[in-house]
Parts: C-alpha cells; sequence; structure tokens
C-alpha cells in the first residue's frame, strides 16, 4: 500500500504549510500529492506549484470537478502539467453534486450521471490517445457541438500539442454503487470519500470486476496525538460540513453514502441540525465512531495498528490529510 499526501482545496487563502508539506512528502518516499477544489482555489494551479519544486512525487487532483471544464479543457491541463513535471500527473475527477454543478458552475446537473461521466471520461482519453479527431456524438458532451443554438461551422480537432502519455492515468471520485461500477470499467482508479476498512462488504459488489492494476485510493486524515477525542474534532467538522452541507436536503451523495455505511439516521440528523444552522451541534452529532473508523487518530501504537487494517483490504494508496510532518513521519516509518 503506498501513501500519498492530500492537501485539499484552500479556505480562505494559500496555507503556507502545503509546499514544505509535499517538499517533505517526497523526501519521506510518499508516492504521489494531491490537491482539490470546491468552490474557490482550483485543483491544477497549486498542483503545478508543486510540481515546480519537487522531482519525483506524482500529482494528482482528488478531484478536479468535471463541472468546471470542458473534457478538451480538463485535457489540456492534465497534459501540459504531465509534460511539465516529466510524467507525473494523475487526473482524478468528480461530478460533484447538483447544488455546487447548478449554483456554483452555473450549469444543469446532468439527467444521466453516468452517462455524462461516460462520455467525460471517453472525450480525455481520446485527447491523450491523440490518434485521430476528437469525434464524439454524445448526449452531454458532443464534440464537434451540434446544437440547434450552434453554428454548424464545428470542426473536430485533435490537440497540436503531443501528450507525453496516452495512457496517463484517469481516476473518479465515485460514490453511488453504479457509478463505482461504472468507475471499474472505464477509468484507471477509484477514489472513494469515506473509507471504512472494516466495512468493505458495503462496495463489494461494486468492485466485483475490478481489473488488475486498478487503483483504490481513499483520502483518510491522519493526526499522531494522546488524545483520540480531540484529535477525532476535525475529522467530525469535515463529516458535518460535507454530510450537512455539501449537497441539497433532498439529493446529498455523502449522506447517502454515511447511510449506506450503518448511519443512516446519524447522517439524517446531521442534515437536519446543519441545515437548521446549527452548524456546531451538526458537528458533535457526527459519531465518534464513524469518525474514527474512517480516518487515523492517536498515539503511534493505535496508529500503528489499525493502519494493518488498511493494509489487509484492497487498498492500493492511502491519501493521507496530514496537518504536521510529524504525522507524516510516523505513518512513513509505520508503512515501510
Amino acid at each position: 500500500m503506498r501513501l500519498g499526501l492530500a492537501l485539499g482545496y484552500w479556505g480562505r487563502g494559500p496555507d503556507p504549510a502545503h509546499l514544505d508539506l509535499a517538499v517533505e512528502a517526497e523526501r519521506l518516499g510518499y508516492d504521489s500529492v494531491w490537491t482539490a477544489e470546491a468552490w474557490g482555489s482550483d485543483a491544477f494551479t497549486p498542483l503545478t506549484w508543486i510540481a515546480a519544486h519537487t522531482s519525483r512525487i506524482r500529482l494528482g487532483t482528488a478531484i478536479a470537478q468535471m463541472a468546471a471544464r470542458s473534457p478538451t479543457a480538463t485535457a489540456m491541463h492534465a497534459l501540459t502539467l504531465d509534460h511539465l513535471s516529466g510524467g507525473r500527473m494523475m487526473l482524478g475527477l468528480g461530478l460533484s453534486g447538483p447544488q455546487v454543478v447548478e449554483g456554483w458552475y452555473g450549469r444543469p446537473f446532468p439527467a444521466s450521471p453516468l452517462t455524462a461521466t461516460r462520455e467525460y471520461v471517453d472525450v480525455i482519453r481520446q485527447v491523450l490517445r491523440r490518434e485521430a479527431p476528437v469525434a464524439l456524438d454524445g448526449r452531454f458532451h458532443g464534440h464537434p457541438y451540434r446544437g440547434a443554438d450552434g453554428t454548424g461551422l464545428g470542426k473536430a480537432l485533435r490537440p497540436i500539442t503531443h501528450p507525453l502519455r496516452a495512457d496517463l492515468p484517469v481516476l473518479l471520485g465515485a460514490e453511488g454503487p453504479k457509478n463505482i461500477a461504472q468507475t471499474t470499467r472505464i477509468a484507471d482508479g477509484w477514489l472513494p470519500l469515506y473509507w471504512s476498512p472494516t466495512r468493505t462488504d458495503v462496495h463489494q459488489a461494486s468492485l466485483a470486476g475490478v481489473p488488475e492494476g486498478f487503483l483504490i485510493a481513499p483520502m483518510t486524515r491522519a493526526t499522531v496525538c494522546d488524545d483520540v477525542a480531540e484529535g477525532l474534532l476535525p475529522v467530525k467538522a469535515m463529516l458535518g460540513f460535507y454530510i450537512g452541507g455539501m449537497g441539497h436536503a433532498a439529493r446529498n451523495f455523502h449522506a447517502d453514502l454515511m447511510g449506506r455505511m450503518g448511519y443512516e439516521e446519524e447522517a439524517r440528523r446531521i442534515q437536519e441540525l446543519f441545515l437548521a444552522g446549527r452548524k456546531e451541534e451538526a458537528v458533535l452529532a457526527v459519531p465518534d465512531a464513524f469518525a474514527d473508523e474512517i480516518s487515523l487518530v492517536g498515539p503511534r501504537e493505535r496508529i500503528a495498528e489499525r493502519l494493518d487494517l488498511w493494509r489487509k483490504g484492497p487498498v492500493t494508496d492511502l491519501l493521507v490529510t496530514a496537518p504536521d510532518p510529524h504525522t507524516l513521519r510516523v505513518l512513513a516509518e509505520l508503512n515501510s
């Protein structure tokens, strides 16, 4: 099981510690570093900055949002950074949800998310292969565009720049069972949002057709500390925000996932509190047990025991959100 560093997205501004953490992760032998985006900082610019200050560590987006860019624009980002970094780029993509797609990006959430995702990946693959001009008679991502409001002058094109790698890895952040199953067929890897090493049966059916070499790369918060309850507070704050605020009450993929993992009643309660403006109560309503099983928190000995559970499952890459170099070092030592 390889280790990766997940830096996430910026808050109010850039985190001055991110570059130092990435450089330290490379020194410690971490395999990859990952950036993200929501509705603020983008994923590719910080990753490019990190690429310029490192030489070996692989570079991934976890995740770049599909609604933010057309598939050809995303492919341009990926192939450009792949060249500049000497072939270290990994493209992690996610569809997001209706609240973000329609509220932030100002476009309709696709009526068929599976089809939209499949077409998006298809176009990116065509760009990276550069075998012919990009052409797709798609429902959501037609190339060239043939809509009634178009000019009819669109021409199928292939990228001017020759991609460095036709097989640049594409990973998907999927949560629903059908989406995960499709991911095993069209992508090189899966980026689970929540992963419990004691509940792998939740995804067993969706992962039944996993091909050889397929990456399973969940993200987890890790903190070496003496007080487990205190160390879990940032995990609970993250869960409170995602379960309560990253989606509508009637359609929240994160809350649905928590429900499938055995915490349906608790997920709905978190939503109710968060949407009522009682955010602190929503965070406190997150069960310690759930926060604990999807993270690595506590003294070194406790983390060592729990890390063994992650190794015994199908996880190939553990993407760690760690707040300090000490935690990074401990995990590198325990995983060596």
